[in-house]
């Protein structure tokens, strides 16, 4: 422990910041925010009180357990009937309008980068985080059907575009790797994309059942029934490693095909897996605000501002209004959920997952870009979720729409 100052860091930041939560949920003040602000300020940029290097085995341990855990717990609190209607439009049509206005934007503005490269980057700005705008999806001023829409989009959008990053860090890895060839790649990434979901789905659906079947006879306690959220996405992220399958994707199919039926014991099982990730959420962020954006500000030009704005409304907004055509919904509400795609923990976790394959050296160009618009996010749609919020009370007949 003492090698790692930053956990004694984090620690006491997260019990500072606890005391005063409860204020901290009245303000436009969020989370995150504290948590970068934070983190930039004790970091080489500001007092310099700690040191963590962005390719660190802790943060790499740090990046991969959070991840594996928010991809379970995000897909494991999704009712696939809440699919139906917008959230069904903004994943199957506005995601990848997203990801290929994403691309195609990004090319004549970075022509420096290669196609994959800028493929990628698209990728990993494309999920969103409505944790970073909280009070809009716990809001009652605002719409149940807008919050439902904009938290299950949320919940899905960051595994369904992990097929796509993987597939350029395989890309990638073919053009920097002379020991491997492009059927070598082709081969392990089609072993990733198979025996993940399967594997994954093996140990949700078995597991849940299990958890369900004893818990209903009285068998298993409510304490276990909560750390199982825990032991299920471990056991799925090992199970798919083991048989040559990607663990993450394994993770977010044992997410959607919990095997629990019981209402009492799913609650258990999310409650305690969302404290969870908001915990290791948090700590990533502070990593985020300590070694990403120092690393990335010496690369920050016109460019990189540019598409970092156009990725936060043009790149996000259009793919909406144009996924949301034809469902009647006031231009308020349409604006009000594009402009709340927030960039958060996925695209940072995924950040950290291409320095892990990749490394960092070649890829800082890309890497600062994503970190640009990540941290514009933070502040941008924390500050104003509380105010755009309320300006729904001006709206009200959106209440019975």
């Amino acid at each position: 422990m003492h090698e790692y100052p930053v956990f004694v860091f984090a620690a006491l930041l997260l019990f500072t910041y606890g005391l005063f939560s409860g204020l901290s949920e009245k303000s436009p003040i969020s989370a995150a925010i504290v948590f970068v602000s934070v983190g930039i300020l004790a970091g080489p940029l500001g007092l310099d009180l700690v040191d963590v290097g962005l390719g660190a085995p802790a943060v790499r341990v740090i990046a991969e357990v959070t991840l594996v855990l928010v991809l379970f717990i995000d897909a494991s609190t999704i009712d696939r009937r809440s699919l139906r209607g917008l959230p069904i439009r903004l994943l199957c049509i506005g995601l990848p309008l997203t990801m290929f206005l994403g691309l195609i934007l990004a090319v004549p503005l970075f022509k420096d980068m290669g196609l994959w490269t800028i493929a990628l980057m698209a990728f990993i700005l494309s999920p969103t985080d409505a944790a970073l705008g909280l009070p809009v999806v716990t809001s009652p001023l605002v719409p149940e059907r807008i919050r439902k829409a904009i938290n299950v989009e949320s919940g899905l959008n960051d595994g369904i575009v992990l097929p796509p990053i993987l597939a350029c860090i395989a890309a990638l890895a073919v053009a920097e790797t002379e020991t491997s060839g492009v059927t070598y790649w082709i081969v392990f990434t089609m072993k990733q994309l198979l025996f993940g979901p399967l594997l994954g789905a093996l140990v949700g659906w078995a597991g849940g059942t299990l958890v369900d079947r004893t818990s209903r006879r009285g068998w298993m306690n409510p304490t276990f029934q909560r750390l199982a959220a825990w032991s299920l996405a471990i056991l799925a992220y090992a199970l798919a490693e083991k048989f040559h399958g990607n663990g993450y994707i394994a993770a977010y199919f044992g997410g959607l095909m919990l095997g629990v039926q019981t209402p009492d014991v799913r609650e258990r099982i999310q409650e305690f897996g969302e404290a969870e990730g908001q915990q290791l959420g948090l700590f990533v962020f502070l990593l985020f605000g300590l070694a990403a954006v120092p690393k990335a500000i010496p690369h920050w030009d016109v460019n990189a501002w540019v598409y970092a704005i156009l990725s936060l409304t043009i790149i996000r907004m259009l793919p909406v209004a144009v996924s949301l055509k034809g469902t009647k919904l006031p231009g308020f509400s349409i604006a009000f959920i594009g402009w709340f795609g927030p960039r958060g923990i996925a695209s940072v976790l995924y950040l950290l997952v291409v320095v892990g394959r990749l490394g960092l050296e070649g890829h800082e160009r890309m890497l600062s870009i994503v970190v640009l618009t990540v941290l514009i996010s933070v502040f941008l749609h924390g500050l104003t979720a509380v105010p755009l919020s309320r300006l729904y009370a001006r709206y009200p007949e959106e209440d019975s729409t």
